[in-house]
Parts: structure tokens; sequence; C-alpha cells
């Protein structure tokens, strides 16, 4: 029998930062392929980053046979009323199959009963998994910008239900 969880991570020790950087450098390396840069950011941190990182993170847990496994994660940070998802990661032996829109639903209920007004993230514009994932959850593109050396951000924005 599997089952599954969604709870917050508290990353407070070595193993379980690992456990997430391990997870974050699988998930990542598929953008950077996608979007042809391997330069990103989530590729560089490292256990110290992470622990220094201002982010709420939460983790998606599968339950099988082979024990516990950290299947994907999402971090956002929180100013006012507005919520930045920072990150979102799926291990890819987990790609879809629900998780990512499981994360992100939680997130933006949790954070809309908090009083949440409007959600924002950003990912790269060749990254079509994510943006079909964002615009399926209602978020419309705000604006597409390039950085160095040349790579296109797209970011969205999304109202809370209600707002």
């Amino acid at each position: 029998m599997i089952t599954l969880s969604i709870q917050q991570l508290v990353l407070q020790t070595n193993e379980e930062i690992l456990t997430l950087l391990a997870l974050q450098i699988a998930s990542y390396r598929v953008e950077a392929e996608l979007i042809g840069f391997d330069d990103i950011p989530p590729l560089k941190d490292g256990i110290q980053s992470i622990r220094e990182a201002k982010e709420t993170f939460y983790g998606f847990f599968v339950d099988d046979h082979e024990g516990r496994s950290l299947a994907g994660a999402i971090s956002f940070e929180r100013e006012g009323c507005i919520v930045t998802i920072c990150r979102m990661m799926v291990h890819p032996n987990f790609f879809r199959r629900g998780i990512a829109s499981s994360l992100l639903q939680h997130i933006m209920k949790e954070q809309e009963l908090a009083g949440a007004a409007r959600f924002i993230v950003s990912t790269g514009t060749e990254n079509l998994p994510a943006i079909r994932l964002y615009e399926g959850h209602g978020f419309i593109v705000k604006r597409v910008f390039t950085v160095p050396p040349g790579v296109s951000l797209t970011t969205f924005e999304r109202p809370a239900t209600g707002h």
C-alpha cells in the first residue's frame, strides 16, 4: 500500500537538508535541460544556503514497501498578502503523478485561509510542463524577461480565490 502526505519541512539537520538538495538537484537538472541553461540558482545551493533561506518548505512524501521518500517539494515566501512561490520540484521518478499540482493546491489553500490575496511564480519560458501547471491553476502571464546570458523567464500571477 502506498500512502501520500504533504507536510512542512523542518530542515534543521544536515541529513534533512541533503534529502531536499538531492531532490532539488534531480528536479532542476531537468529544468536546466528544458531551458537550455545549466547555471540556474537551485543547482548551486548547498547546505548553508538552504539553511539560510527565508522560504517556508513543504514536502510531498510517498510511503511504500521501500520506506518513505521525499517525492516533491515546494517553497514560498510571504510578504503581507503576497505569496511568492520560490521553488517547485518533483523527483523525475515521480513526474506526471500530480505531485506538483497537489503541492501548489495545498499552499494556495493554506495561504488563502491565512489571508493571502495574490500568488506569484516565475519559471523558465521554455519549461512547458511548469507553464502548463501554473496556467492550469489559473495563473496568467504578467511579464517575460531575459536574464544574462539570454535566458528567458516568465512571471505568472494569480489572485486568491474570491479576490
